[in-house]
């Protein structure tokens, strides 16, 4: 065109200050409010917003969200809500009612609003799950996890992010009902929780990928060792991808380093659990003010770690593998070296203090083991012929670890001393009881352990028992006396029988 008369000019980009309200911002849902305490966060930190929902289905929790929102004076930003959150959120999946964040932190499982979120987050929205139910994702209920999250977790040394990997599989599964996918952004697992920030998106090409973004876990009783399998496959053919299923099995009947079986986990999100430039931004606007935040120093400690990490699923414990071997443990710095000097990548983990990452094969981890049992040997004679200790040592290693500590064995998230991993910050410290259906306070823990502490001794007497005589009371040990839940009257019988003159089979003269 010889002249921009049509051309419409550009929008005028202005600056929003924090509290002000942006008719063209995010629309912000939080579905489990309690007090709303997070949403008024959101107001009074968030620049950028157009309006925040704290929903709750509690009465005396929605007055209270009342009473908190015009205490802090957000009422032109935060709006009280009470309703169920999935009626709520199914209410707004019309393309314009979208919401452009949803946080979901209930206690427990978010399982059942999971399929109300995928399909209420507009286009490219962040959706961000907690889930506090950890005895089931890690392994203790397995059953359960599978009825909840459609798969099955494993009771293992990486079960924490085996934890975040079935919450990501589930997600994805749930929007790819609805020709949507999630692309991970920031996956955490912290204390007794884990929490992820994923971003949806629609495409049905893209959904195609989902199968070979999945895969099922075969973990060894015995050494713990692990294989993924991939659910499906996706080659590019041309211009196009070709979808096919996975091919296996991965491995054979028992497992080949200490002749035991496995058990069979997932499916589990075998994709990164991050976006590594996204994390690094965030890592920046933290530094750039410490002071922003009083947990600062652990959040730059928490994303330093994750940004050193191998995109690389599940990870081994040194702990683990000197104990499948029945020898000492190397220190960190000596494995890590041994696997740089073997060629290989290592990394730390987030999700556990003693974790080895690394994209070196089992059979290598093994043969590191077996070098390091040289050098500390263990009592082979003492070995029974069927633990997995006396197979794994009964092949040579066919490379010869070196583990001498290099330089680069040691994470700069380590060397700085961040603080990656607190510590309890008091005693009985964790999640605590389930608030009251009417919005009561529960008791404490503490005071629910006083109250039944010797609850035994106020109990009435069992009686049920008084028909048998105590057995310690006919050797003449029993020092209980009337408290003996046991008879201490023998009857004629029995003392009969106990008495020697009686049994005396000596004839008379």
């Amino acid at each position: 065109m010889s002249t921009h008369e049509n051309t419409p000019a550009p929008a005028e980009r202005r600056t929003v200050t924090v509290g002000e309200a942006c008719p063209e911002g995010l629309r912000v849902l939080e579905g489990l409010a309690a007090s709303g305490l997070r949403s008024i966060r959101f107001a009074c930190e968030v620049p950028g917003l157009q309006s925040i929902v704290a929903n709750d289905f509690s009465t005396s929790a929605v007055e209270l969200i009342k009473r908190n929102i015009q205490f802090n004076g957000v009422e032109h930003l935060v709006t009280a809500n009470y309703s169920d959150a999935r009626m709520l959120m199914y209410n707004r999946m019309g393309r314009n009612d979208r919401f452009d964040v949803i946080d979901l932190d209930p206690y427990g499982s978010p399982a059942i609003f999971l399929d109300a979120a995928v399909q209420s987050i507009g286009e490219g929205g962040l959706l961000c799950v907690t889930c506090t139910d950890m005895a089931v994702l890690a392994g203790n209920n397995g059953e359960t996890c599978y009825s909840k999250y459609g798969s099955m977790s494993l009771k293992s040394k990486f079960c924490h992010e085996m934890a975040l990997r079935i919450l990501l599989h589930s997600l994805d599964l749930r929007a790819n009902c609805y020709q949507r996918y999630i692309v991970p952004m920031l996956s955490i697992s912290a204390d007794f929780y884990i929490r992820v920030f994923v971003r949806v998106f629609t495409g049905q090409a893209k959904v195609k990928m989902s199968a070979s973004k999945q895969a099922l876990l075969y973990n060894c009783v015995g050494c713990g060792t692990y294989h993924l399998q991939r659910m499906g496959r996706a080659v590019p053919h041309g211009n196009n991808m070709k979808y096919s299923a996975g091919t296996g099995p991965a491995i054979g009947a028992s497992c080949e380093f200490c002749q035991q079986k496995h058990q069979v986990g997932g499916p589990i999100w075998a994709e990164p659990l991050h976006d590594k430039t996204f994390v690094q931004k965030v890592l920046d606007a933290s530094e750039r003010n410490p002071e922003r935040f009083k947990t600062s120093d652990r959040i730059e400690g928490m994303l330093s770690m994750v940004t050193e990490e191998l995109d690389i699923p599940l990870y081994y414990t040194l702990d683990s593998l000197s104990s499948a071997v029945r020898c000492n443990t190397p220190s960190l710095l000596q494995f890590r070296s041994a696997l740089l000097h073997a060629g290989h990548k290592v990394s730390l983990s987030h999700a556990c203090q003693n974790a080895i990452k690394t994209n070196a094969s089992p059979s290598v981890i093994w043969d590191i083991m077996r070098c390091w049992e040289k050098l500390n040997p263990v009592k082979r004679e003492k070995l029974s012929e069927t633990s997995p200790a006396y197979h794994i040592l009964g092949t040579e290693p066919r490379i010869q670890a070196n583990f001498e500590v290099r330089q680069d064995a040691n994470p700069k998230s380590r060397r700085m001393g961040l603080k990656r991993f607190q510590e309890n910050p008091e005693a009985n410290w964790g999640p605590k009881a389930r608030a009251k259906a009417g919005g009561g306070i529960s008791t404490s823990l503490e005071e629910r352990r006083k109250q039944h502490q010797n609850k035994r001794k106020g109990a009435p007497e069992d009686t049920s028992f008084k028909q048998f005589v105590c057995k310690k009371y006919k050797q003449g040990s029993c020092g209980l006396g009337d408290s003996c839940r046991y008879s201490h009257s023998l009857v004629d019988s029995e003392v009969e029988s106990q008495d020697p003159s009686a049994t005396d089979n000596t004839p008379a003269s």
